[in-house]
């Protein structure tokens, strides 16, 4: 089947958080959205054929997960990544954030502290906050453009962190992580006996040619020590029916992973996640073959046009996700300024920068997974608002 990404599907009205909550997020409905972490392309045909009988089948009770919704996964794991899960390790979740807040709570005291790698997205920040923990960054050094760790700082917080958030592949930053850098960073937290928690949702939203690396795959150690959280919502687009999966080294880590779920009764639902998934896992390769060199000629648009058209504004290709970030510290102007900018010149709605890294200024996030059109709008729209600064 051949897909069509370039079509424009109105989402006004339907319930969707992009659109609909524009008013919200920016004050105003008169923005081109292009923040939250969704795509404005219709999903693989074999994942609405199945949610279409289901949906027909008119009785949606209390849903079973089968074995076969975590073989499904595993095969796919093993077909994209080489990984080989063994599935009685494997568990549902509703989703990477509410993982990554259940991990929180059971590994982190109150007043302790989730070492996070920042620009991180923002959740990072709210699911410890949230809780009552504490967060500490291992900021990354920006030089011209790229993005590095500073090793000496993340072994120095290493040694009062509580829990370690990994975000594998990187969102904002749209890093593919080397594999030795996995290693060396698993290695160290192992040393300082600080559990991992890898985020890898982005992790089938691959490109140039680069590879994702599980985590958990770089070394022996590392299987018996990382926990990995994964999920087909980014990939399918398919964050409004809420599923992920857990990935633990060892039975007494899923214990307590469960039992945190079955204190507050959530562990079945739902109907809906459930079929979409199996279907996506099982049929949507196709549609993600195609959806993948889509987005890659999207950035390579929006770099293109920003470097002939908006030099002020310095952005790349990212490796992995579809989200690009921005450096707009040439126009100078501060995290406010610049956001209001966006709004009322640009009438454009992205993410503030700040809120990946709250010692940041002057940048912001654009997601690219739409209709080119939709970009090009965005960006005429951009070039009118900086030329008239």
């Amino acid at each position: 089947m051949i897909y069509n990404f370039d079509e424009i599907i109105d989402r006004n009205g339907n319930h969707s958080a992009k659109y609909d909550e524009r008013m919200k997020k920016f004050g105003t409905n008169d923005v081109l959205p292009l923040w939250i972490a969704d795509m404005d392309f219709r999903t693989a045909q074999p994942i609405i054929d199945a949610l279409t009988a289901r949906a027909q089948e008119g009785l949606w009770g209390y849903t079973n997960r089968h074995d076969g919704y975590f073989e499904a996964i595993a095969a796919w794991q093993k077909r994209r990544n080489g990984w080989d899960i063994d599935t009685s390790l494997m568990s549902w979740s509703l989703g990477v954030v509410q993982t990554i807040s259940a991990m929180v709570h059971i590994c982190v005291p109150v007043g302790g502290n989730v070492l996070i790698q920042t620009p991180v997205y923002s959740e990072f920040y709210d699911m410890a906050e949230l809780a009552g923990r504490n967060v500490i960054e291992n900021r990354f050094v920006e030089r011209d453009g790229v993005w590095q760790m500073d090793w000496a700082d993340f072994e120095e917080k290493l040694q009062t962190a509580d829990l370690f958030l990994l975000c594998n592949p990187h969102n904002p930053l749209g890093m593919v992580w080397d594999p030795a850098d996995l290693k060396r960073m698993v290695e160290l937290c192992i040393r300082y006996h600080v559990p991992v928690l890898s985020d890898e949702i982005h992790s089938d939203l691959i490109f140039h040619g680069k590879k994702h690396t599980p985590t958990v795959c770089v070394s022996e150690d590392a299987k018996n020590y990382v926990v990995t959280a994964i999920s087909g919502t980014k990939t399918f687009n398919l964050a409004g029916l809420q599923a992920s999966s857990v990935v633990f080294p060892n039975k007494y880590m899923k214990q307590k992973f469960d039992r945190f779920w079955f204190n507050m009764d959530i562990h079945r639902n739902n109907a809906f996640s459930l079929t979409a998934m199996e279907a996506a896992f099982n049929h949507g390769e196709e549609w993600l073959e195609q959806l993948l060199p889509y987005i890659s000629a999207n950035f390579d648009y929006v770099v293109s046009y920003c470097r002939e058209h908006i030099p002020q504004i310095k952005t790349y290709a990212p490796d992995a996700t579809y989200l690009m970030w921005l450096d707009c510290r040439e126009l100078g102007l501060d995290n406010e300024a610049l956001r209001r900018f966006m709004i009322d010149k640009a009438k454009l709605g992205l993410n503030e920068g700040w809120s990946f890294g709250r010692s940041l200024n002057g940048f912001m996030r654009l997601n690219a997974a739409c209709p080119r059109s939709v970009l090009e709008q965005a960006m005429k729209q951009l070039e009118e608002a900086v030329k008239s600064l």
